[in-house]
């Protein structure tokens, strides 16, 4: 299964970084996959400093805001077993240190074990609004390879699962991936 989050990593100047992630997990989460582009700042960190940690969170306006780039650190802790930050305010974290790097395809293959781990508060459960909005995020960081229009329809189609289900902070991520939106080349 591949589960939607955030990696934060050690940056060169030993800074934190933080990307979205979709690594394949197993169910006893002991293990994962992740698949960077080797043109990625979380590959380049994971290679110079190979662990990192993995964030379940609910925050889809974080998550929109990472997909392109355009989050402000939230506060961090240091991480308990590895040279690592943890998001103050996610659900759940995983610590983890990388077993293994593959880099001779197009995308990198990276085992990582989880070496820690710890429940910081409940998941808010299950949203169509936080869903539609981590679908338009992935959408937004794919313009280069999509039609624009293509995007555009399934971004009217998600605004109005956003319309119907969605709080506060979910219209306010889909009013930013519009204006992205509205910024791409046609």
């Amino acid at each position: 299964m591949i589960l939607e989050g955030l990696v934060t990593t050690r940056a060169a100047d030993g800074s934190p970084h933080l990307a979205p992630m979709g690594p394949r997990v197993a169910p006893d989460f002991a293990r994962f996959t992740l698949c960077p582009f080797p043109t990625s700042g979380t590959y380049r960190n994971l290679v110079a400093h190979p662990e990192g940690v993995l964030h379940v969170t609910d925050d889809a306006l974080l998550i929109a805001r990472a997909a392109l780039g355009a989050a402000e650190l939230p506060p961090v802790r240091p991480a308990s077993k590895v040279a690592g930050f943890v998001l103050a305010d996610c659900c759940r974290h995983y610590e983890f240190v990388v077993k293994s790097v593959d880099d001779s395809g197009e995308r990198v293959t990276i085992e990582a074990e989880v070496v820690h781990s710890e429940r910081h508060r409940d998941f808010w459960g299950f949203n169509r609004a936080k869903h539609a909005v981590v679908e338009a995020a992935i959408l937004a960081t794919r313009l280069h390879l999509l039609p624009r229009d293509e995007v555009a329809a399934e971004f009217r189609k998600l605004r109005v699962i956003v319309g119907k289900t969605g709080g506060a902070a979910e219209h306010a991520a889909m009013d930013f991936l519009d204006a992205r939106l509205a910024e791409a080349p046609r």
